[in-house]
């Protein structure tokens, strides 16, 4: 039997979330598991487990059921480097503290 290797509580409950929003979206769309599962291209068995936050499922399967539902649209911008605040705030530090003007010859500054 295949395991998952462990991961964060935070992560977990993440994924579970996702999972129950997915199985809402669908029930309140009148989509059955099997007819999800078609479109899908998936078994019934691996919809359960997208509608359980398996994080053994594929992001491929779970952004295809996502676009099924119509809801796509934001998985683009989950890493986003725009809204990534620690990484500009690191950025930010890596600034140099002094620009200087090179000497060298040819190269001017405009």
């Amino acid at each position: 039997m295949r395991t998952t290797p462990p991961m964060p509580l935070p992560v977990k409950r993440s994924l579970a979330k996702l999972g129950a929003d997915i199985k809402a979206a669908r029930q309140r769309r009148r989509i059955t598991m099997a007819l999800m599962a078609e479109r899908a291209f998936v078994s019934r068995s691996t919809l359960q487990k997208v509608e359980q936050g398996d994080p053994g499922v594929s992001l491929g399967v779970y952004a295809t059921v996502l676009f099924i539902l119509g809801l796509s649209e934001r998985i683009a911008d989950l890493a986003d480097v725009s809204t990534d605040i620690l990484g500009l705030q690191l950025d930010e530090e890596r600034l140099p503290q002094r620009v200087r003007v090179s000497k060298r010859p040819g190269l001017r500054q405009q």
